[in-house]
């Protein structure tokens, strides 16, 4: 229990740095679907944005998770770190120039073709935000998870005060000083490049925020560990490839595929991407789980009951998502708020998919670990790459039918399949005693209940009913989860002494 509770400990750091960061950062949402209200231009930063997570899976070339495989050898701790720089800065400054050099066709791509600036922008993000992914993997290798926090929370605090300086204040300016020599460079028609200015200060500053980490570093390249380390990589890169398709790629397939007019494709692709966003406990809690699990996970390895404590890791993982996916479907009324633009809430159908694909690419992210410890990375590449085809193949079939509808679909089946094809190539490769039916049963009961609530809301549509009705389904699961895994949590800190069985009086 002292590992679990240890991963515990690190995930709830790492979870509520992530989760008050992502909050912070999530707290646009309301404010940036109220500035672009009305306009395309939600959707037309969501399709930008939708590029970072490709190129920068072509730039990190699957290192972070190389460092954590890599950095258990002992003796080659120091070459694996300086290694692994040294590659990174030159993949960054490479493909960076890359994009840069590219910057009018891919912008005329994704339909974005007055402004190829915002491709130069996307490539400083990417490039700052790529040379601090391996100094943050070395503090949560390091156990230090409140450097982490400080580091990530500062960088998205910045990123609001630049976000709301520059589509706020400037205007604000502007309108009151129009002849101030501050503002003769600022133009009001460039919100959503201002987005991404902000973003990119954002990384600059946490970049400098990890020169400990950076100073630690040496030029040295072992190249025969390099050459190990790519072949580990490459198909953790293709891998993570086919994961931003799946992750992302929609965004874009919905503003090429709708049969729409453009303007009217980008604001349909911002509906969905304001949606999307009201999954963000799951998402949340997925990220942080990660942050937390990986080093642990390749540490655990080493102990005899390492399958043993893998299965009882997902036990509560899947328990806890379980439940989340009840807080976010039964409380959509308050949660879609967040969301500024009331035209945007047509979309909210979509939330229950989403939540639930979530949480299939949770389970698999701890499935994951069967491949990466066999060193069988390749495989990882094969399920991932599956699933991009049913997701590209899904929506580009659906979208002109369906619209935004398909593409929630194809997240909820591409994950979906993704979970069932690694667990049951991994039960061959590395067996793991998981309690699966036990698991299932946990998840068909939270998505009945979210039906049954469904079904008696739309009887009786009264706010207070719905409310009440939520608090009560949520809080009976969570009850029934205690008595039916009564023991596990009797094992667990802080809520073991709540349970424990009372001795008897004499």
């Amino acid at each position: 229990m002292s590992s679990i509770k240890k991963l515990a400990g690190q995930t709830i750091w790492y979870g509520v740095s992530s989760i008050f960061a992502r909050f912070l950062f999530y707290l646009l949402t309301p404010y940036l679907t109220l500035k672009f209200k009305g306009s395309s231009g939600y959707g037309e930063m969501n399709i930008v944005y939708s590029l970072i997570p490709f190129l920068n899976i072509l730039v990190l070339f699957g290192f972070e998770t190389a460092y954590f495989r890599f950095i258990q050898r002992k003796e080659l701790a120091k070459d694996v770190y300086n290694t692994l720089i040294s590659s990174l800065l030159a993949s960054t400054i490479l493909i960076t120039t890359g994009i840069i050099l590219l910057r009018q066709p891919i912008a005329n791509y994704i339909r974005v073709g007055n402004h190829p600036e915002y491709i130069t922008l996307v490539a400083f993000i990417i490039a700052f935000d790529a040379m601090s992914a391996l100094p943050f993997a070395k503090l949560r290798h390091e156990g230090r998870p409140r450097k982490f926090a400080m580091v990530r929370i500062a960088g998205i605090v910045l990123n609001i005060l630049f976000t709301y300086f520059l589509l706020s204040v400037c205007p604000r300016l502007a309108k009151e000083h129009p002849n101030s020599s501050l503002l003769h460079f600022y133009d009001p028609g460039f919100a959503v490049g201002y987005v991404l200015i902000a973003n990119m200060l954002a990384n600059l500053f946490q970049f400098f925020l990890l020169a400990g980490q950076l100073r630690q570093y040496n030029w040295t390249l072992n190249t025969k560990l390099w050459r190990e380390i790519m072949i580990y990589s490459l198909p953790l890169t293709i891998a993570g490839f086919g994961g931003m398709i799946n992750e992302t790629f929609d965004r874009i397939m919905l503003a090429r595929r709708l049969p729409l007019p453009h303007i009217q494709a980008e604001y349909q692709v911002g509906i969905y991407s304001a949606c999307y966003k009201l999954s963000l406990l799951i998402t949340l809690f997925v990220q942080a789980f990660r942050m937390g699990a990986e080093p642990f996970f390749f540490k655990q390895s080493l102990e005899s009951d390492a399958p043993r404590t893998y299965a009882r890791v997902m036990k509560f993982f899947v328990i806890t998502i379980s439940l989340m996916f009840l807080f976010v479907a039964l409380y959509l009324d308050i949660w879609k708020h967040f969301i500024q633009d009331p035209k945007m809430w047509e979309g909210l159908k979509v939330v229950p998919i989403l939540l639930f694909a979530n949480m299939f690419l949770g389970i698999y992210y701890n499935l994951t670990i069967w491949y990466k410890l066999s060193k069988k990375t390749l495989a990882g590449a094969y399920i991932t790459l599956i699933g991009a085809a049913i997701t590209l193949l899904v929506n580009y079939i659906f979208i002109p039918y369906s619209g935004y509808m398909a593409s929630a679909w194809a997240t909820c089946i591409c994950y979906g399949s993704m979970m069932v094809i690694s667990y049951v190539w991994g039960q061959k490769v590395y067996r793991v005693p998981y309690a699966w039916k036990k698991l299932v049963a946990f998840m068909v009961i939270a998505l009945l209940l979210y039906f049954i609530h469904h079904f008696l809301t739309g009887i009786w549509q009264n706010t207070i009913f719905s409310l009440g009705l939520a608090t009560l389904f949520t809080g009976g699961y969570a009850l029934f989860l205690l008595r039916v895994e009564k023991r596990e949590f009797q094992r667990m800190p802080y809520i073991g002494r709540f349970l424990a069985p009372r001795p008897l009086s004499p």
